[in-house]
């Protein structure tokens, strides 16, 4: 079995932007990299032909709705979660804490780990740091998240503080839980919007020695420039030499001021959930497909785009799919979003390693304002 590794390739010269590579049991993925999101087993909409004709490198699952379906034994006795899916490439597993702790009403927490109802039959489960690990362990996932505590970025310090020193106390005992040597697991740094806390948890976290480090408890409430500075704070404190997640994170612009700050790896469910609502990608910008004056656009949604909904389909198609709620138009404007992200992380990847990415970075987020 291949033991994960990370390598750094280039550097771009006027940002903290990185081009790497990490390998893994299923595979070897470019960074930076966005990861499509399947929560419950797939991605919305899309067939793994789809993700795969999109160029989707690495795939995420979410232990939260796993544990509770198809739960622990169905995944074990079945051979893994690789198999279960029919996914052959990497796979990358959270920890479930984000959901357990947006229940604020059905959970109770101590500090041995998580209460909480589940909600297909109401009966209480519980999670541990020793239970996610186990569990995601029995998935076979290539990366693996330690449980942390996730509390909402605009908490009171103190709130933040006890989140955070937990969360590290929970990070040790998910090392310590660790039975495989085959995938890898990532710390997830906490402290909210204090940078005191942001040095604190990094540092914590990195004498772990973790494979990977995830800046958490973003994305939960902030505004755009807090995101943006804690982020690029964040960054900066994590180890060169291991990889650097964003997790939740998010529109196109959002990614690509990421990578200038030094993150490699992201998920967020926007390109198939904004799909829903008839927003494309593109890098001219959005397009809105609901709005009336598509409804007679001959147009493809992107005329430079080689993507199957590009093809073959107009906008006036889309827009009539989108506005009927037809689901094949949410997975037409899905491939596309998808087919995007994936053209937009590869010219990233392409522009760090010619050291223009600033120019790159420029462009882009100057075609999104205007």
């Amino acid at each position: 079995m291949t033991e994960f590794s990370f390598q750094l390739l280039a550097k771009d010269p006027n940002t903290a932007a990185r081009r790497g590579q990490f390998s893994t049991a299923h595979g070897v993925v470019q960074t930076p990299v966005f990861m499509s999101v399947g929560t419950f087993g797939a991605v919305r909409t899309m067939a793994h032909e789809d993700l795969e004709a999109c160029g989707t490198q690495i795939i995420l699952g979410n232990t939260y709705h796993l544990f509770l379906r198809p739960g622990p034994k169905v995944i074990r006795e079945i051979g893994g979660y690789h198999k279960f899916i029919s996914w052959d490439k990497p796979i990358l597993t959270d920890s479930g804490g984000f959901q357990v702790f947006s229940l604020p009403h059905q959970r109770e927490i101590s500090e041995k780990g998580v209460q909480f109802k589940s909600y297909i039959d109401n009966a209480y489960k519980f999670l541990s740091p020793e239970v996610a690990v186990e569990f995601q362990e029995n998935l076979g996932s290539d990366i693996m998240m330690a449980l942390d505590v996730c509390v909402p970025s605009t908490s009171d310090y103190e709130v933040a503080v006890a989140a955070m020193e937990r969360t590290h106390r929970w990070a040790k005992r998910s090392h310590a839980a660790r039975r495989r040597s085959d995938n890898a697991i990532f710390g997830i740094v906490q402290g909210a919007i204090f940078e005191n806390l942001r040095e604190e948890s990094a540092q914590a976290l990195a004498e772990m020695n973790f494979h990977g480090y995830s800046v958490g408890g973003l994305a939960v409430g902030e505004t755009e420039e807090e995101r943006d500075h804690f982020t690029k704070y964040t960054a900066r404190l994590l180890p060169e030499n291991k990889p650097r997640y964003l997790m939740g994170v998010g529109t196109p612009t959002d990614i690509v001021k990421a990578v200038s700050a030094g993150i490699d790896m992201f998920d967020c469910i926007i390109p198939t959930n904004h799909a829903r609502q008839g927003v494309a990608y593109t890098f001219s910008g959005k397009v809105k497909l609901r709005r009336t004056h598509y409804a007679t656009d001959a147009d493809p949604i992107d005329t430079n785009c080689e993507c199957l909904a590009c093809r073959r389909y107009s906008r006036a198609h889309l827009h009539q799919l989108t506005k009927s709620e037809e689901p094949s138009g949410w997975r037409l404007i899905s491939f596309h979003n998808t087919w995007f992200y994936e053209k937009l992380m590869l010219k990233m990847r392409n522009a760090i390693e010619a050291g223009t990415f600033s120019q790159f970075q420029k462009a882009f987020l100057d075609a999104y304002e205007e």
